[in-house]
């Protein structure tokens, strides 16, 4: 293993997990950035003032077997890792696993966070395992179909299994060492997921945001997201919701009338939607700034509910008086693109087929052929606006994201729905029989839907932490002044149940 120096951090990937538009992919960006941004200054601040040791993560890799279900093959996979020793209570005290999901992770995944405050707090080791495929842990064709093929959540379990051996042999651990996992999205379905298939090795899990229910036709997703748009107590109202039917309806009414000239102008769009599949990636965009501001609410993006809000119904110094919807629709592209500095909107379809189709590592940025790969063999979870729920036009359709699985990687449409039904009967979907799993959510987070939101029966009834007003993730920060009291409490909450599990694990090994 080797050292790197505490303030050299890349990413906190803490995706939101689907098949996204281009403008969603760019906000979720912004959020890393900004995030790890926020985790760079905190551990500088406390490193300069004495209260953060200027201590040397280690890094290392591991080879696993590129088929963990074929004992007879040779081949390999590097995968990444990270170690932080320095609140470690030795040699008896407990492991805090923080797992890796669709994207790559840092140090910063051992030395900030919420978990890291409960881990100085009860004397824990920390590790994190980057997932398969993903960041560094990849071979250099990993990208190319034929190898895809060993990308799951099952291969990452088992990947999971086996550095929980490595780990144990490593620093000579035994059964005295307690391990909690910890997970956020689909990281956080695999924390619950590796405490329901291993649990001799993970005593207890914290699940945050985690879609644990597969689903193909994720159309639940553009619900919640109008309904967030009404919530006031986060900046929305019913006449926000109210203008953004109305500016979609105009916006369509516009494409169908064959006005993409100046729908092309009025966007900033980069080229005229001529085409119908550019008019469907153009709603997709816009719609996007909307899915992406409620999903990341306050988290780090270029918008919140409020901003939008204030845009949309002529509460903002940018919005002038007498704008119609339309006009304000295009008002707040205007905003997005200028707080992103994008010169113009992206709305090539072909583009975004291109991007999905690269095979090239250095191009691969945030792993978004891999995640559309799992999407396709393992979860759906394509974001639609086909129901009368949608607030947004009905272009965003099922079949214009499903048609990508075979374009894409040869994988027959007919197949997702056995696909996505296995997933759920081999997880247990959102009615999983496990027990010392904590699953976190905020309400305003459309990935809720798909996670578990009520607390069972006996053993397992007090298992659910819904936070009002909260987005994705936010619980798996660290605790700052500008949290609210909801998000306060919850963070109280999961301190106690890691708390309460870890003298439970204690009191078992008398």
């Amino acid at each position: 293993m080797r050292s790197t120096l505490l303030w050299c951090a890349c990413l906190v990937l803490l995706f939101g997990c689907a098949y996204s538009g281009q403008v969603l992919r760019k906000i979720k960006e912004n959020v890393f950035r900004a995030q790890n941004q926020k985790a760079k200054q905190h551990l500088l601040q406390h490193s300069a003032t004495g209260h953060q040791p200027t201590y040397r993560v280690k890094e290392g890799l591991i080879r696993q077997p590129l088929d963990q279900f074929d004992s007879q093959s040779t081949q390999t996979i590097p995968q990444r890792f990270f170690v932080n020793e320095e609140y470690w209570d030795r040699p008896d005290g407990p492991v805090f696993l923080y797992i890796g999901g669709e994207g790559a992770i840092s140090e910063l995944s051992v030395l900030y966070g919420h978990h890291v405050q409960m881990a100085e707090e009860n004397g824990a080791l920390l590790v994190a395992l980057e997932h398969r495929f993903y960041g560094r842990s990849i071979n250099p064709d990993g990208l190319d179909v034929v190898n895809l093929r060993h990308l799951s959540s099952r291969q990452a379990l088992v990947d999971l299994a086996a550095f929980h051996r490595y780990i144990s042999e490593r620093y000579d651990l035994s059964s005295q060492n307690t391990w909690i996992s910890f997970g956020g999205s689909y990281a956080g379905a695999l924390s619950a997921w590796l405490r329901g298939k291993f649990p001799h090795l993970i005593y207890g899990a914290v699940a945050s945001s985690a879609p644990v229910k597969a689903m193909l036709d994720f159309s639940t997703y553009n619900q919640v997201v109008g309904e967030s748009l009404t919530n006031e107590a986060v900046g929305g109202s019913d006449k926000c919701l109210g203008t953004v039917w109305e500016a979609f309806a105009a916006l369509e009414t516009a494409l169908l009338e064959g006005n993409v000239t100046k729908v092309g102008k009025d966007f900033s769009c980069c080229e005229p939607p001529v085409e119908p599949e550019d008019q469907a990636e153009l709603v997709q965009s816009l719609a996007d700034i909307f899915m992406g501001t409620v999903q990341y609410n306050k988290e780090g993006g270029p918008l919140t509910i409020g901003q939008i809000c204030d845009v949309l119904t002529n509460k903002s110094e940018e919005t002038q008086q007498g704008e119609g919807p339309y006009s304000r629709l295009v008002n707040l592209a205007m905003i997005y693109r200028a707080a992103v500095e994008e010169p113009c909107l992206i709305i090539s379809h072909k583009q975004a087929v291109l991007e999905l189709q690269n095979t090239d590592l250095k191009s691969s940025g945030f792993g978004y052929r891999q995640w559309y790969y799992q999407s396709c063999t393992e979860f759906g979870f394509f974001e639609t606006c086909e129901d009368a729920s949608c607030p947004f036009a009905r272009m965003v359709t099922l079949q214009s994201q499903m048609e990508l699985c075979p374009l894409v990687f040869g994988i027959a449409q007919g197949s997702l729905q056995s696909r996505i039904a296995f997933t759920n009967q081999f997880y247990g979907g959102d009615h999983p029989q496990t027990q010392r799993v904590l699953y976190v959510n905020g309400d305003i987070d459309p990935w809720h839907k798909l996670s578990v939101v009520r607390n069972g029966t006996k053993e397992d009834k007090d298992r659910v932490v819904l936070i009002e007003g909260t987005a994705h993730c936010a619980d798996m920060n660290r605790a700052g002044s500008q949290d609210s009291p909801a998000l306060r409490k919850a963070r109280q909450e999961i301190k106690r149940h890691v708390t309460q599990w870890l003298k439970s694990a204690a009191a078992q090994s008398v």
